[in-house]
């Protein structure tokens, strides 16, 4: 690698437009334009509106960011106009608060709960599959948003208002998350313009909100651990001042695991039944990995035996991961002997880098014995970050992949999902990878 050494020497990406930089070519290019940032070096100046940021191409100087010299980077300007909405919980705070909120956080998601929550994880998943009937056709990326949301209420409510507390998250969350993006992306004048997009994040922020706030006065007033997560988080005590949290660092957390939980799940689920769907050699092996369960239900200490369905997730974390990351310095930082000054704002694409042919021959090819150590080599650190790593890697990654085991093993043994022809499926893009559409028929399997 070779970098220029001052950020005045460093390339600009074209199509930068005036004022409003290169945010139209985000939005309107996404995956195009990221991915094409790599061509231009491994640090490329780009402009969101008026703001310079630098986008980080190379893995090795992703994986100093991130796991090296992780202490040197705070949250960027995505997680600044984010804040104000999702709160200050681990995903969007700075340390020393983010190492305090993680230690009282961490608990909630130790292997031994884990191990509990798995007992709903496929509860739920065996309810869903069994209202299918032979044949329905199945909406079924909006099946699976059904799926994480009950999972995510199962696992972090279990009072009265946990129910509408889900059914408000499960309303609200892709509005938050889609119009989120846009905001995060554009100039700040565009977040008070009144635009339909702004009245349905303001409203959809506003409800979910009173919900969650109204289920952590019910927790308080019960005070007992209820085997769920919101129990966990009100009990949890700082180990220098023995101070619990407060409700609006409860409202964070609980917000911040909606997010995570919900969504990138869900998305996950849609994407491995979608593509096993389209390559039957890889869902006849799985299918006879899952078989020899012998039909009864998927419990945690099956998951390690799961290595097909492992490899197999792997892979949809990596063809559908997150857009953009984004981290601001806060010291001076040699990025490959560029000294980068504080506060300067540096942007990295976990898709660019998942697509990346250096590091996947034909990257677009789903191949999920990519993932087979005995076949090929892992890619270099760096190259791979479906949860981010870290400090800050994702607190919830152990459950995320209990629960795409756990509910892809429970659907796969009743059922057999099949494309509805004719129903084209593309990608649609906002912080993540959503189908445009993904109806399937659920067909009985004879096993």
């Amino acid at each position: 690698m070779s970098s220029p050494g001052t950020l005045s020497a460093m390339p600009v990406a074209p199509g930068r437009w005036p004022l409003l930089g290169h945010t139209p070519s985000l939005l309107r290019q996404r995956f195009g334009f990221t991915s094409s940032l790599a061509q231009h070096g491994d640090v490329v100046k780009v402009y969101l509106g008026p703001l310079p940021a630098y986008a980080v191409t190379s893995p090795a100087l992703i994986h100093q960011i991130l796991v090296t010299d992780g202490k040197k980077f705070d949250k960027g300007i995505l997680f600044d106009r984010f804040r104000p909405f999702f709160g200050n919980g681990i995903a969007m705070s700075n340390d020393p608060f983010h190492a305090r909120q993680r230690r009282l956080v961490q608990p909630a998601f130790h292997i031994n709960r884990i191990a509990d929550y798995a007992g709903k994880m496929s509860e739920v998943s065996a309810a869903i599959a069994d209202s299918w009937r032979p044949n329905q056709v199945v909406e079924f990326d909006q099946a699976m948003q059904e799926l994480s949301v009950t999972i995510a209420g199962r696992t972090l409510f279990t009072t009265e208002l946990g129910g509408a507390a889900i059914a408000e998250a499960q309303r609200s969350m892709p509005v938050v998350i889609k119009q989120g993006m846009i905001r995060a992306l554009s100039p700040g004048f565009v977040t008070h313009l009144p635009i339909p997009g702004n009245r349905q994040f303001d409203q959809a922020i506003e409800r979910l909100r009173a919900i969650v706030l109204a289920v952590i006065a019910e927790g308080r007033e019960q005070q007992e651990d209820r085997g769920d997560i919101l129990s966990m988080l009100l009990s949890a005590r700082d180990d220098d001042t023995g101070e619990p949290m407060t409700d609006q660092q409860v409202y964070d957390e609980v917000v911040t695991l909606l997010t995570g939980g919900i969504e990138t799940t869900a998305l996950a689920l849609s994407w491995f039944f979608h593509e096993i769907a389209r390559h039957p050699q890889i869902q006849e092996r799985w299918h006879d990995e899952i078989d020899a369960l012998g039909g009864r239900p998927v419990t945690y200490e099956d998951v390690p035996k799961l290595t097909y369905t492992s490899q197999i997730s792997k892979e949809v974390l990596r063809r559908y991961p997150i857009w953009l990351l984004m981290r601001r310095t806060n010291t001076d930082v040699d990025l490959d002997g560029t000294v980068v000054p504080p506060a300067t704002e540096v942007v990295f694409s976990p898709h660019a880098l998942h697509h990346d042919p250096r590091f996947y021959p034909n990257p677009y090819r789903f191949d999920p014995d990519r993932w087979d150590a005995a076949k090929t080599p892992p890619p270099p650190p760096g190259a791979y970050v479906p949860f981010s790593d870290g400090s800050r890697k994702c607190i919830g990654n152990h459950f995320a992949l209990a629960e795409m085991a756990i509910a892809a093993a429970t659907i796969g043994s009743r059922w057999r999902m099949v494309p509805v022809p004719g129903r084209h499926v593309r990608i649609k893009v906002t912080g993540a990878a959503y189908p445009s559409q993904l109806p399937m028929t659920a067909v009985p399997r004879v096993v």
